[in-house]
C-alpha cells in the first residue's frame, strides 16, 4: 500500500495562551501543499521502519512507528514493513512528520480493516502531535485550540503558484515557543483570509517570526527577498524555518535565492 504524505503551510499563525498542562493556545489557517514525502507500507512477519531521502534525526522513535504502536495497543494489527521516502524538510514547519504519520494511521485502517471513522483516527492524531489530525481529512480549515479543533473554510489557491525557501537552519518547535509571549488576537484569520491575498500582507502574521528573525536574520531575508521577486505574500510557515511565497504567476524565477536556501515548487504528482 503506497500513499504520498503531503506539506502544509500556516496562513497566519497567533498564539493567544498559554495553557495550564503547558500546551499553547493557537489560531491558524492549515493549508495543504502538494510537496510530498512517500509512505509504503507491505505485510511483513515483523515489524520494521525504513526511511531514506533527506536525513531523520535519530531523537526516540519516528512518528510512523509511534503510530503503528499507537493503534496496536487497541488492536491486534498486522505485522508490516513501513518504508518511509522523505521528501519535506525537516524542522521546516511543513508538518512533514505529523503528514506521514497520519497516512500511516489511515494506511493501518484500511489494511486491518478497523473501520475507524474520521474523528476516530483524528483523536489518535492528536495523540502523535497538534498537526496530525489535519492530515487525516486534509483540507484547508482554521484551527484552534492546541491545534486540533478545527473549523472549515472555503480557501483554493490553485490559480496562484506556492513557492518554499528552506534556510539550512534547524528549528524545533519548544525552541520557538520559547521565544513567544501568547496575547489576545487583535486579528480574525478567519475574515483576513477571505480577503484579496494583495491585502493579507497587511494584516495576516506569524507570531513566531518576531523572535525567531531576531535569532536567525536569514529567514527574515528570504521573506523579504521573495516579496522582491513579486510574491502577492509571504510567511514563514508554521514555526519555521520554511518561508513561502504566493505568486500570481505560473513561472517564476528564484534563482537569485538558491544562495539562501533550498527551494522547492510544490506541483501535482
Amino acid at each position: 500500500m503506497l500513499s504520498f504524505a503531503n506539506a502544509k503551510i500556516n496562513l497566519g499563525l497567533l498564539v493567544t495562551e498559554k495553557r495550564e498542562d503547558g500546551y499553547h493556545n493557537i489560531e491558524t489557517v492549515f493549508y495543504p501543499v502538494k510537496l510530498y514525502d512517500v509512505v509504503e507500507i507491505t505485510e511483513s512477519d515483523t515489524f520494521s521502519f525504513r526511511s531514506e531521502g533527506l536525513s531523520i534525526p535519530q531523537e526516540g522513535i519516528n512518528l510512523c512507528e509511534k503510530a503503528y504502536k499507537l493503534l496496536g495497543a487497541d488492536f491486534d494489527l498486522k505485522p508490516v514493513s513501513i518504508h518511509l521516502l522523505k521528501n519535506i524538510p525537516i524542522g521546516a514547519g511543513l508538518g512533514g512528520g505529523s503528514s506521514d504519520a497520519a497516512q500511516v494511521l489511515i494506511l493501518l485502517n484500511q489494511l486491518n480493516e478497523l473501520n475507524l471513522t474520521t474523528a476516530q483516527l483524528q483523536t489518535y492524531g492528536a495523540i502523535l502531535g497538534a498537526d496530525c489530525p489535519f492530515f487525516i481529512e486534509n483540507t484547508p480549515v482554521f484551527a484552534s485550540g492546541t491545534g486540533t479543533t478545527f473549523a472549515p473554510i472555503t480557501l483554493d489557491l490553485s490559480k496562484y503558484r506556492i513557492v518554499i525557501v528552506k534556510p539550512d537552519i534547524h528549528i524545533s518547535t519548544a525552541e520557538a515557543y520559547q521565544r513567544i509571549t501568547p496575547q489576545t488576537p487583535i486579528i480574525n484569520i478567519q475574515r483576513v483570509v477571505r480577503l484579496p491575498i494583495q491585502e493579507w500582507k497587511y494584516h495576516l502574521t506569524n507570531d513566531f517570526e518576531l523572535g525567531l528573525f531576531q535569532q536567525y536574520p536569514l529567514i527574515e531575508k528570504v521573506k523579504h527577498k521573495l516579496y522582491e521577486k513579486g510574491a502577492l505574500y509571504a510567511s514563514m510557515s508554521g514555526s519555521g524555518s520554511a518561508v513561502f511565497g504566493i505568486f500570481e504567476q505560473e513561472e517564476v524565477d528564484l534563482s537569485e535565492l538558491e544562495t539562501l536556501g533550498k527551494i522547492y515548487y510544490p506541483v501535482d504528482l
